[in-house]
């Protein structure tokens, strides 16, 4: 059995409101309602996880923590890599596991996530201090039907990360906020899309 793939794509979002509603009118069911969620990225001395396109992540989403690693990314029309992830009971405690071992936060970033499904795979809709960003995860050809459906087209995917998004955003806007927190950002902006290479990918490392 092979380790489980996570493929996805992110787009903007201009009315969140309009588009839970398509998403209602479309068979979706609201699994999760908008709900906080907090990201905490390790890595290693010299940022060996970064340099390798890797990512370890704690997130307490509401009053439940996930710990991930994810492999280095595949991009094409769509993001895919290898995903493993589970669930911690104590995250504070996992926190300082992971410091004990030679790991140390490098990026923190929030947000407000709701969560639909139809079954086969599922919509995230997040409210972040850079703007409203959809996530569409399942397999290829489900998140390009389920695009159309939505009236995003594949001109409007986005395989960058959080961190990406976050550097671009900071660039445009000359802040000097460093992490991807509504206390650090001091607001919410339009997220800055650029089509081309990112050189966030140096600074922040793998996706999120």
């Amino acid at each position: 059995m092979g380790a489980p793939k996570e493929v996805e794509i992110k787009f903007l979002i201009s009315d969140p409101a309009s588009l839970a509603q398509r998403l209602s009118s479309a068979g979706f069911h609201c699994a999760t309602p908008s709900t906080h969620e907090f990201n905490t990225l390790y890595d290693l001395p010299g940022q060996k996880l970064r340099w390798e396109g890797e990512l370890l992540r704690l997130r307490r989403y509401g009053d439940f923590w996930r710990l991930t690693h994810k492999a280095r990314a595949k991009t094409g029309r769509h993001k895919s890599r290898i995903e493993l992830e589970t669930a911690i009971g104590d995250g504070k405690q996992m926190d300082l596991m992971l410091r004990a071992l030679g790991y140390q936060p490098v990026f923190t970033y929030e947000k407000y996530r709701s969560e639909w499904s139809d079954g086969k795979g599922h919509v995230d809709l997040d409210h972040t201090p850079i703007g409203d960003v959809g996530e569409i995860e399942g397999p290829a050809r489900w998140i390009d039907r389920t695009a159309k459906l939505l009236g995003v087209t594949q001109s409007d995917y986005i395989t960058k990360s959080y961190a990406e998004l976050f550097f671009e955003w900071k660039r445009r806007y000359k802040r000097k906020a460093m992490n991807m927190t509504f206390r650090e950002c001091g607001g919410r902006a339009k997220v800055a899309i650029n089509t081309r290479k990112s050189s966030a990918e140096a600074e922040a490392g793998s996706g999120v």
